[in-house]
């Protein structure tokens, strides 16, 4: 028997919507931002919010929480204006802190910068979460 099945919502044993955090392999959490002057979102999934920390560094804040801080996150990042338009840049765990604070349930501290070091902010960023 063939068929279909639709649901309009489904919560687990906390009221939490499900479909997503319930989900293996997908992403838990991301969003693309622009990080000059003051952090604009442009699109997200599971981000509430992004904090400026100071230039190129970034606190990702989520709407839900995840289950636990081990995921795993990637991102990148584009530089307008650069002089150095071939410049090799970075998007990854920020250093700034130690990583108990870099790294929660609720939000994730991220840095952006050139191949040499220097903190940059950045035109366009994108960070993406995977969790279990």
């Amino acid at each position: 028997m063939a068929g279909a099945l639709t649901i309009s919502t489904l919560n687990n044993d906390t009221g939490v919507l499900a479909t997503q955090n319930g989900m293996t392999g997908i992403a838990k959490a991301w969003v693309n931002f622009d990080g000059t002057g003051t952090p604009a979102i442009r699109g997200s999934f599971n981000v509430s919010s992004i904090t400026d920390n100071g230039t190129g560094d970034y606190t990702v804040n989520f709407t839900t929480a995840l289950p636990n801080a081990n995921y795993a996150l990637a991102g990148s990042a584009r530089f307008d204006g650069s002089s150095d338009p071939t410049a090799v840049r970075y998007l990854g765990i920020s250093s700034a802190t130690s990583l108990a604070t870099v790294m929660t349930t609720s939000s994730v501290r991220v840095a952006v910068a050139f191949a040499n070091g220097n903190l940059q902010d950045p035109s366009v960023a994108c960070v993406v979460i995977f969790s279990s």
